[in-house]
């Protein structure tokens, strides 16, 4: 039997059911050189794909971006500074100027005007008196990449100033403006062609301050001789600062002078301070010769405020908290009456009352006015002792000492108000008597600055009432009123009405009078002692004054004084302080005197 396989059907060809080893291959082959041909054709519609999604990219999804950029690409944006606002005293005299210069030599500058072209000028901020008002007023610096990444500076470039101390930095705002623009057509190279569009700047505003120009520059004139220290003056009325003062000084200019304009030569000579604008010497009227010099002096730190950042134990200014504190507390009434034994011992260790040790006298029995008038250590040693550490402490605080009132320029110091907890903590002792001793006289721990002092005498000088210093009248605020008994402050005022006539301790005060044939003559304040074009007047005023020891006896003493006149109706609180420079009487009493006496022969 023949045995017949299966059957294949007519639906395959014949080479199925044959051997097919010798037909695979061929079909690979085939297949290969098909992909080969196509290779090209693949690569070509990648790229067509590639270019046409780059393409849909750059026109339509980001062809605002590219728009600008391009625009850019042939505009340029130039700042126009806005002049910054000018800076007046109370009595409108400007203590600032805006002066126009040329950012390339004059000759060149002169040149292109000539020819048509347009020059854009630039603003520099001039100080028109120099060291005088450095410190209060301030001076403009640089931008900083720090700085201009803040908030308060969104709108400013790296290469603005902007005030860095003083009124300039505290009104920065106020002073500056708003930038303007200008929008420039260049070409490949980067030159303008032609202007497309400006925006004009918007001025900053100008900032009327509570500063007396005139008081200022008799107070440097009056420091002329002082290696450091400090004068403030304010309105007991209100607490505008009149002046403030610190010494050692520097012109301001020498800053504004490092800023990008600085090899600028030649200006025009317009200034919109109301006045014409004046050449700014490279040099100081003050030693300092460059903004270097300045910055080195690590021993006389001429950057520090010293009239609100300078810290120094307040020495017999202090007597006037002391007296106060003893007599609210009850330690002391107006009766009172202790003995000057010259001095007291406690332990190993004496108190000698000033007088004494200079003089071997003693000065009998005291009450709190005489005390006053005598500046008596033993009486104020005694009224410390009762009145106690902690209330003296409290009273300090309530005065403002051991903390800022807030005057509107940076740099204000704390000082320090110690107590037997402070001391425990800070140097690991207990407090003694002597301690007590000390501080009742202004003396030990105790650390205050010329303001402190300024705005405790301003206290007693309108009757009751703490002020916050202020430079601008909308920073005026009533910070503490009424905390004092009025028949406290009136013994107070009393004790320093007779320290600055005779029999007193403030000796330059004694018989304190003017040539000025228009004051007001009441027979109260002011007194006339003569007549005509020789019409002399007698002023009557209160101080108390200061010699405050320091803690390495190699120094002098600081020397202090602080006054208010005239005694009735004040118009003015002054407070001197000459670092290291010996007893308060003879030191800063001469100062204070000579100060006084030009400002009411001004007035």
């Amino acid at each position: 039997m023949v045995k017949i396989g299966p059957k294949i059907g007519p639906a395959f060809f014949d080479y199925v059911t044959g051997s097919q080893n010798d037909r695979r291959p061929k079909r690979q082959n085939l297949e290969l050189s098909e992909l080969l041909r196509l290779l090209p054709l693949f690569f070509l519609l990648l790229s067509t794909g590639v270019i046409i999604a780059r393409l849909f990219y750059l026109q339509v999804i980001r062809a605002s971006y590219y728009k600008d950029l391009s625009e850019n690409n042939r505009t340029r944006t130039k700042i126009i500074p806005a002049p910054r606002g000018i800076i007046y005293d109370r009595n409108e005299k400007p203590l600032v100027s805006n002066s126009q210069i040329f950012p390339v030599p004059r000759e060149q500058a002169l040149k292109l005007m000539s020819e048509g072209k347009k020059l854009q000028s630039v603003v520099r901020r001039e100080y028109l008196y120099k060291d005088a008002f450095a410190h209060v007023v301030g001076f403009l610096g640089q931008i900083s990449e720090d700085e201009v990444i803040l908030p308060i500076f969104s709108e400013y470039a790296l290469s603005e100033s902007i005030g860095k101390i003083g009124l300039e930095k505290t009104y920065e705002k106020v002073l500056h403006g708003q930038n303007g623009r200008e929008l420039l057509e260049v070409d490949v190279h980067g030159r303008e062609m032609r202007a497309l569009g400006e925006r004009e700047p918007v001025r900053g505003q100008n900032l009327h301050t509570t500063l007396d120009l005139d008081l200022q520059l008799l107070i440097k004139d009056a420091m002329s001789e002082v290696e450091r220290g400090a004068v403030i003056a304010q309105d007991p009325k209100t607490g505008g600062i009149l002046a403030l003062y610190s010494k050692p000084s520097f012109d301001p200019n020498i800053f504004t002078l490092r800023l990008p304009f600085k090899s600028a030569q030649g200006r025009s000579p317009r200034s919109d301070s109301g006045q014409a604008g004046q050449a700014v010497s490279s040099g100081s009227s003050a030693e300092y010769q460059s903004a270097e010099e300045i910055l080195a002096d690590d021993e006389n730190q001429p950057l520090l405020n010293r009239a609100i950042g300078g810290v120094y134990p307040p020495g017999s200014t202090f007597k006037l908290v002391t007296g106060v504190a003893a007599l609210a507390t009850g330690a002391i009434r107006e009766d009172t009456i202790i003995e000057d034994t010259g001095v007291l011992k406690v332990g190993d260790f004496s108190f000698g009352n000033w007088y004494f040790l200079e003089y071997g006298k003693k000065e009998g029995p005291l009450n709190i006015v005489a005390a006053i008038k005598r500046s008596n250590d033993i009486f104020f040693y005694k009224a410390a002792e009762r009145a106690g550490v902690e209330n003296i402490s409290s009273f300090s605080r309530e005065f403002g000492f051991g903390a800022i009132f807030g005057i509107d320029i940076v740099g204000e110091a704390e000082g320090l108000v110690p107590s037997p907890s402070w001391k425990e903590n800070e140097i690991g002792e207990q407090w003694y008597l002597g301690d007590t001793y000390n501080y009742g006289i202004g003396q030990g721990y105790l650390l205050t600055t010329p303001l402190q002092i300024n705005v405790m005498t301003s206290v007693f000088a309108n009757g009751g009432t703490l002020y916050r210093p202020h430079l601008v009248d909308s920073q005026k605020k009533i910070l503490k009123k009424s905390f004092i008994k009025k028949e406290y402050l009136d013994l107070v005022r009393e004790g320093m009405r007779q320290s600055c006539e005779r029999g007193g301790v403030a000796w330059p005060f004694f018989d304190f009078k003017v040539k000025n044939e228009r004051l007001p003559i009441d027979n109260h304040d002011f007194i006339e002692e003569g007549s005509g074009s020789a019409k002399i007047v007698r002023i009557k005023v209160a101080c108390k004054t200061g010699t405050a020891e320091v803690s390495d006896k190699d120094k002098n003493p600081h020397a202090w004084i602080t006054v208010f006149a005239p005694f009735y109706d004040p118009e003015i609180v002054l407070t001197v302080l000459v670092e290291n420079g010996g007893e308060g009487s003879s030191v800063a009493g001469p100062i204070a005197k000579k100060i006084l006496q030009n400002y009411f022969e001004k007035k």
